[in-house]
């Protein structure tokens, strides 16, 4: 019986190839509202004027509260693998990466 019980919670999952390709993005713009966070995921390209939201994410508040605690375990098992992510854009200076820390060029 005990068995039964785990099969009746499990989900099947199905991941779609275009889904499966997935969407680089270089920015994460996080808004809220007493219903919902919104998660904009951008792809900033250097030299472009304009930055396009490539997907955008709707969360409950305990959705988004799992979320955050999902990814910072697995934050946590990265770092312990790979030594600690360098923040390059922490509230610490205040700014956000929009230049990549390369040189610029000019066409």
């Amino acid at each position: 019986m005990e068995e039964n019980k785990n099969n009746q919670n499990q989900i099947n999952i199905e991941l779609t190839e275009e889904i499966a390709d997935g969407i680089y993005s270089n920015l994460a713009i996080i808004t809220h509202s007493q219903a919902e966070f919104v998660v904009d995921f951008v792809r900033i390209v250097p030299g472009a004027p304009k930055a396009k939201v490539k997907s955008r994410i709707l969360l409950t508040p305990q959705h988004a509260k799992r979320l955050m605690r999902a990814l910072q375990e697995n934050i946590n098992k990265f770092e312990t693998v790979n030594g600690p992510i360098k923040d390059i854009a922490g509230p610490e200076n205040g700014r956000m990466p929009i230049g990549f820390g390369g040189p610029t060029t000019q066409a």
